[in-house]
């Protein structure tokens, strides 16, 4: 049985270090029934909001321990492989409350071969799969590769490359896919295992280079709203794919509790599924919660007790636009020790400065990451809000500091 939890008075902690994870410590500090926020390992910019305590995000037993020495009301795990491996299993069964799905759930990121199966047993449209690879086509490594395992193959020379490639993500199986053309975007429901609750959509930019150059990263921007996405679009996507893949998992025995991730291609024929994930998106959970009104941490807590038909979550009319500020050798590799300045700097004219890969060297700010800061700021048009970002952007400085230039200039140009 799920523990009971007063939402007027919670204890929470924040699983992970990244960028995600110190957006939703920034956003559940402003709801009124926390009293307090804890984080593991959590991030010098999580650590100005509550306390930082030297535990990993995937130690099941050790997260347990903290979360009863602490009397934790609700633990909220941010990374996906701490959920793939379980982590909210051991800490549910042990009668703490969890905003995230158990492992069994979570394998609709942990394994694309498991998600085209529920996809197809739910009448999710998606893109087919493939017996043969051959191009154009899509090559995925079938388990977690933190968002870098997808290759896009439109000539039989991509096509080995990216069949090399991906055979070396832990050495799992391969998923081929047919290529979908159209936009991107993704989609969030929030779900109590039953219900799901639509949040704001985002799009986000994957490639390292301008104009989708280069290899696949973690992601190195989003922007919020999505035109192509209002409130009753959004409530069809709920429809064809969220709610019947939610109805799926718990037939199975599986209910997924949390938030689900579709990256969605916005085709000819609607929207299809490329993939789902088991947690909030990263980065563009950074550019969701600035525009998101309501009680934040209710809603979490709801979800973690099994019943979220009282929750409101909506979108302020305002847009957010987030750059991710990189390391100079990512994606291939990330950067340490490197001092950051202008942090301050950026907040003071506005923008919202999200740690994601940093640590301190005494009272110093330096890097610890491939991804080191997510600057976000917001407008009352994608183009203002993007504007207010870059302009933050050129306040920070660090060795080799690389970021993308052309974060929602698309989206900007249409609506300025």
């Amino acid at each position: 049985m799920d523990a009971e939890v007063d939402s007027a008075r919670v204890k929470v902690l924040v699983v992970g270090s990244g960028g995600r994870e110190h957006a939703l410590a920034w956003k559940l500090a402003q709801a009124p029934g926390l009293t307090q926020l804890h984080a593991a390992p959590g991030n010098p910019g999580i650590a100005t909001l509550g306390d930082c305590h030297p535990v990993r995000a995937e130690d099941g037993e050790s997260l347990l321990d903290l979360a009863r020495s602490l009397e934790v009301d609700l633990a909220v795990i941010g990374p996906e492989v701490p959920l793939v491996a379980g982590v909210a299993d051991e800490l549910r069964h042990a009668g703490v409350a969890v905003f995230g799905p158990g492992r069994d759930a979570a394998q609709i990121e942990g394994s694309k071969s498991f998600a085209k199966d529920v996809m197809h047993a739910a009448a999710v449209p998606t893109a087919e799969r493939l017996a043969v690879a051959r191009p154009p086509c899509v090559v995925k490594a079938d388990g977690l590769a933190a968002g870098k395992g997808v290759f896009v193959c439109r000539t039989a020379g991509e096509l080995d490359a990216g069949l090399r490639a991906a055979a070396a993500f832990r050495g799992g199986p391969l998923v081929i896919e047919e290529l979908l053309e159209g936009e991107e975007v993704s989609v969030f429901g929030l779900s109590d295992g039953l219900t799901v609750v639509p949040l704001p959509p985002a799009q986000d930019f994957k490639r390292i280079g301008e104009g989708d150059s280069g290899p696949n990263t973690g992601g190195m921007g989003s922007y919020s709203p999505v035109a192509q996405l209002g409130q009753d679009e959004l409530e069809e996507v709920m429809d064809r794919v969220h709610r019947p893949v939610i109805a799926e998992l718990a037939r199975r025995g599986s209910p997924f509790i949390g938030l689900l991730f579709a990256g969605l291609m916005m085709t000819a024929e609607g929207p299809k599924v490329l993939e789902f994930n088991c947690r909030f998106g990263d980065p563009e959970t950074q550019s969701i919660l600035p525009r998101l009104r309501g009680d934040f941490l209710a809603a979490l807590t709801a979800a973690a007790a099994g019943d979220i038909s009282g929750v409101d979550l909506t979108a302020a009319e305002e847009a957010a636009v987030t750059v991710v500020l990189a390391g100079g050798n990512y994606p291939e590799r990330g950067d340490t020790g490197s001092a950051i300045d202008g942090v301050r700097d950026a907040e003071a004219a506005g923008a919202l400065v999200f740690h994601a890969g940093t640590a301190l060297q005494g009272e110093q700010l330096v890097t610890n990451g491939g991804r080191i800061l997510n600057v976000t700021a917001t407008g009352d048009t994608v183009a203002a809000a993007r504007q207010r970002a870059y302009a933050a952007c050129e306040l920070i400085s660090f060795e080799g500091m690389q970021y993308r230039r052309d974060i929602a200039s698309a989206a900007a140009a249409a609506t300025d």
